[in-house]
């Protein structure tokens, strides 16, 4: 067993193995779909996605997850479903995790404007309630204080870039109106059906300025050289440049510090993350905002 519960690529196997014995699954076979924050395993014996959380320190929002997803198929938006007939956050010893119907295969991969349409409509609900006002830098505080292997220098660099960020958004005016957002919204959180696209993971998800969901995209065509023509699709979809937007440049450095930090918990145990967060560093201490990043493997 991981100390508190906190697991690494060592034991992923032995960690998912005792998950899915407290819910009555079976781990045999099952694919590692994603490592960072959470790690998500698709099983083999039945089309069931697992996803423990892997930073202990991000551990609360998984109440919040559970609440957003039971919204979502009130209001039937098409995103993933949790399993019935399990009691979530799922609860197994140490660990925290949640249990979802895998979305069967098939359909057209996702385009901007299929992200810009499901925008538009989670934008239009009234929130779930009780759901957490957005505080996009809240994770980022988090996983400094949780980072391993960085020296007290660069934490506390970290730490007063967050502050500064922090107050720079307080300052901003918002020109649409306040309401759901999803927090991390990029082609990557939707996954093809042969319905069409569904949203996924909800772990950024709050009660805030719509115009954070369009700054993955932007920020991902000046960081990673992604489309220009697709983010242009999916602004003119949406209705809404941010990138033309004066409050821009401000999200775009809690992006970027999102983005820097997110690997933060596991730098130790997969040390293959570390040239990559070096070189984010890097440019950003150096204030070079047009290098191009690499995602992280």
């Amino acid at each position: 067993m991981a100390r508190d519960g906190l697991f690494t690529r060592e034991n992923l196997d032995s960690t998912l193995a005792e998950v899915c014995a407290g819910v009555g699954l079976d781990p045999t076979g099952a694919r590692l779909l994603r490592f960072t924050n959470n790690a998500v395993f698709l099983l083999r014996s039945r089309p069931v996605v697992v996803r423990i959380v892997g930073s202990v320190s991000l551990r609360h929002r998984v109440d919040k997850v559970v609440r957003v997803a039971r919204w979502f198929a009130e209001h039937d938006v098409p995103a993933v479903r949790l399993v019935d007939g399990l009691e979530h956050p799922v609860h197994v010893g140490p660990y925290t995790a949640t249990v979802w119907d895998a979305v069967p295969p098939g359909g057209e991969e996702p385009r901007p404007r299929d992200l810009a349409r499901l925008l538009r409509r989670v934008h239009s609900l009234p929130p779930p309630a009780d759901l957490p006002a957005w505080d996009p830098l809240d994770d980022v505080r988090r996983r400094v204080d949780e980072a391993e292997g960085i020296d007290d220098e660069l934490a506390g660099f970290l730490r007063e870039r967050v502050a500064g960020a922090a107050a720079a958004v307080e300052a901003l005016e918002f020109p649409l109106a306040r309401g759901f957002v999803h927090g991390d919204a990029h082609l990557g959180n939707l996954v093809p059906s042969p319905a069409g696209p569904v949203l996924c993971d909800f772990d950024s998800s709050g009660v805030g300025p719509p115009e954070w969901d369009l700054v993955p995209f932007a920020v991902g065509v000046l960081r990673f050289g992604e489309s220009e023509a697709d983010y242009r699709e999916l602004s003119r979809a949406y209705g809404f440049d941010v990138i033309g937007w004066s409050g821009f440049p401000v999200l775009r450095e809690v992006r970027e510090l999102k983005l820097i930090t997110s690997v933060l918990p596991i730098m130790v145990s997969s040390p293959q993350v570390r040239p990559e967060l070096l070189r984010r560093l890097r440019d950003f201490r150096g204030g070079d905002t047009s290098a191009r990043w690499a995602r992280y493997r």
